[in-house]
């Protein structure tokens, strides 16, 4: 099953850059061109320069934003910016955080290097489809760099709570290798692993799991092709070079900071929309109770329906249009409706609440099918309802369809079906901190 090793990571020298939080970065793919902007300010040497560089009018083969990345981490590497671990590791990682609603939660998981394998081994499973642009882009920069800067976020079942058990044993033992708040309400911490039995005995646990990946999917599919493309190359290829592995954060299922957000749709651009005729035609399959908002304040009308939502459960929605005084609850009356229009895929999949929300009210009724989503044409996507509500009462979007998050345990069903989740459909939070430790081939 999963084969997982230690490395010598690359980590910043605190000595040349002073605060850390002035080089990480949150994962690429979640950074708007403000942001890298301002990355690019904080510090020459960010790590936002190397994961996602800026692009320059004069960009050519020989020099574009790719070659820039290969330069400034040879030069970094050279000026000791990044100096490399003495002996190979592992690496303790763990999150501190909060969410709107007061609660707070500690993430805990081990960095390490993982042997990359294809999905049709069923050692490593994936759970949503990816885009063919960003990897491209992940490619040129693999194959210039010849480096992960970021951690591919994965997890594991472990009943016994093994592994869990042995990171706990040596962060009550050790002091934190780095403590950081690079991003505010979020404290990130590393522990370096060197110790050859502790090591061992994660490896040895590790040998009988299965891999389910929750972030990264472009990534670790970037990662296969990069593989295949030195191993055609190599003809004295033997399977332990490094590029046969990528860097991997790995956390048990049943973590009580393993946290997903709900992805709420919000939708605009619907031409000769009818709420009533809507409403109408959903009835058909779902049980409509309007429920009147008595909130005086926007935050308090997200409250009431984020509470709706809670109540009500899978295989509910709420429906707003931006009328202060009320909202709608739709409530899926069976799954005999979803079985009927889907029976090529597996229960897992069809019981998905975004999976119903697409077969039975945006395709059908709002006229969003497969490619406008690919494309994201009408439909917006939020982690935050109250943002989601305030867009509708503000005009910017016509309506909005708030959900729950899917489970992790539903994720993990739907990767041993061999199926896909819709797009958007899970948002691990928090994000991964980009900058950490890095992973040179």
């Amino acid at each position: 099953m999963a084969q997982v090793i230690p490395f010598k990571g690359f980590r910043y020298n605190a000595s040349k850059i002073g605060d850390l939080a002035k080089v990480t970065t949150p994962p690429y793919d979640v950074i708007s061109p403000s942001e890298q902007d301002r990355f690019y300010q904080i510090s020459q040497y960010n790590i936002i320069r190397l994961e996602l560089g800026k692009e320059e009018p004069e960009d050519d083969e020989l020099n574009n934003k790719y070659t820039r990345a290969a330069a400034y981490l040879k030069d970094w590497i050279e000026k000791q910016v990044l100096v490399q671990e003495r002996q190979p590791s592992f690496y303790i990682y763990q999150q501190e955080f909060g969410l709107p609603n007061g609660n707070k939660y500690t993430r805990t998981g081990f960095i390490s290097l993982v042997r990359l394998e294809d999905f049709s081994k069923g050692v490593i499973l994936p759970h949503e489809n990816t885009l063919s642009k960003p990897k491209a882009d992940r490619l040129r920069l693999m194959q210039a760099c010849q480096a992960n800067f970021s951690q591919i976020f994965a997890l594991y079942d472990d009943p016994e709570k093994a592994i869990p058990h042995l990171l706990k044993r040596h962060i009550d033992a050790h002091s934190p290798d780095i403590e950081v708040e690079a991003i505010p309400g979020i404290i990130d911490r590393l522990w370096v692993v060197s110790d050859h039995s502790l090591i061992a005995q994660i490896q040895e646990c590790m040998a009988d799991k299965k891999l389910y990946i929750a972030d990264g999917h472009h990534r670790y599919e970037t990662a296969l092709t990069y593989r295949n493309q030195r191993m055609a190359q190599n003809p004295y290829h033997t399977g332990d070079e490094l590029y046969n592995f990528v860097m991997m954060m790995i956390v048990e299922m049943e973590d009580p900071g393993l946290i997903i957000l709900p992805t709420h749709r919000i939708i605009s651009g619907i031409e000769g929309f009818s709420k009533e005729e809507f409403l109408k035609r959903a009835s058909k399959d779902f049980i409509v109770e309007e429920h009147a908002l008595s909130g005086a304040t926007l935050k308090q009308r997200a409250d009431e329906m984020e509470s709706l939502l809670t109540q009500k459960g899978s295989h509910s929605f709420v429906f707003y249009d931006g009328n202060l005084r009320s909202c709608y609850i739709l409530t899926l009356k069976s799954m005999e409706s979803v079985n009927e229009r889907l029976p090529q895929h597996h229960i897992s999949y069809r019981s998905l609440d975004v999976t119903i929300l697409h077969t039975l009210l945006l395709e059908p009724l709002l006229g969003i099918g497969r490619e406008q989503m690919a494309n994201q044409e009408f439909i917006t996507y939020t982690h935050d309802l109250m943002e989601g509500a305030q867009w509708v009462e503000e005009g910017k979007c016509q309506m909005a369809f708030f959900v729950n998050a899917p489970s992790v345990r539903q994720v993990k069903e739907v990767s041993l079906a061999g199926e896909k989740m819709p797009q958007k459909s899970t948002y691990f939070y928090p994000k991964l901190l980009t900058g950490l430790v890095i992973n040179k081939f």
